[in-house]
């Protein structure tokens, strides 16, 4: 029988007008943003079709991201009996794959991970907290470097294993700057200050842990029809009490995903992205395995033509 990996992308993937396709063609899609409206208080339909500066905002992005992957996601189960070997995403994919799973209802995880956008807000608010992303070196680069910054008193770690070659730093974003030209004398190709108000995935985010936890608490569901891999361990977890910790600590250690991928890719045939494209481009630089992507009506009509 052919193994399918449901994934799911993470901040970093929203656009203006992620979603519509599936809105204006199917009453299911229109049903969960309006419910999903009406849940956090908030208009989804000008969030996510309309020009504004909210959907940048972690606190809305991450929402709007969910969202959109579990409505891409709705609509395929609707169709297709396909079930998940396993479910993983990156970063605050993950709770969208707990979703898919039956790990938490939709409308809970729409509402939790805009509260997790809130913490990790006010972490960094009295913080000039920032991200960058390294294209051009190697894992054990990155570690070392940082490391021997932060014996110095630089506060920059390692945040996102996503591809050989491609690793994103979190930290304070003037340290983060002043170490462009540490990681090029090193031999990365680029080193861009990404887009991002806050330092995901280290030591930074200390301060939203312990809420975060009393919100997963009463959120989760006790068990989930499949696997969870965790961007913390990539290693696969199936309990509410392994989430709680998991996600809790997700929030300070980076995300594995290429070693996620690397893992599992042995005893899948594919992986089926639901919402975007970012991890397709990602597991071709980590995987021989096709990687599938509903994004709209057309993707979804493909993608099961192709099961």
């Amino acid at each position: 029988m052919n193994k399918s990996v449901f994934i799911f992308p993470g901040q970093g993937s929203q656009s203006v007008g992620m979603g519509k396709d599936f809105y204006e063609n199917d009453m299911l899609a229109k049903e969960m943003i309006e419910k999903s409206s009406e849940r956090l208080g908030f208009d989804f339909t000008k969030l996510l079709f309309e020009e504004n500066e909210l959907l940048e905002q972690t606190e809305y992005t991450q929402p709007a991201i969910l969202l959109v992957s579990s409505i891409a996601y709705a609509l395929f189960a609707k169709y297709s009996k396909e079930l998940p070997a396993c479910a993983l995403g990156h970063s605050l994919g993950e709770f969208s794959a707990l979703c898919a799973v039956d790990g938490i209802d939709y409308l809970d995880a729409v509402e939790l991970v805009h509260k997790r956008g809130l913490l990790m807000k006010e972490a960094c608010e009295k913080i000039n907290a920032g991200m960058m992303a390294l294209i051009g070196l190697s894992d054990e680069s990155v570690e070392e470097i940082t490391q021997k910054q932060r014996e110095n008193g630089k506060k920059v770690w390692a945040a996102n294993y996503n591809s050989d070659g491609q690793i994103v730093v979190a930290g304070d974003k003037e340290d983060l700057i002043g170490l462009e030209g540490v990681f090029k004398d090193a031999g990365a190709k680029r080193a861009l200050v990404l887009n991002m108000s806050v330092a995901s995935h280290c030591p930074l985010l200390e301060s939203a842990k312990m809420p975060l936890q009393e919100y997963l608490q009463s959120f989760l569901k006790e068990n989930f029809q499949a696997p969870i891999i965790s961007n913390v361990t990539a290693a696969s977890y199936k309990s509410k009490e392994e989430a709680i910790e998991l996600l809790t600590n997700q929030l300070v250690m980076p995300v594995k995903y290429k070693q996620s991928i690397v893992n599992i890719e042995e005893n899948v045939d594919r992986f089926i992205e639901f919402g975007g494209t970012v991890l397709k481009g990602l597991n071709k630089r980590t995987t021989s395995k096709p990687t599938l992507c509903v994004t709209d009506m057309k993707s979804l009509e493909q993608v099961l033509s192709e099961l």
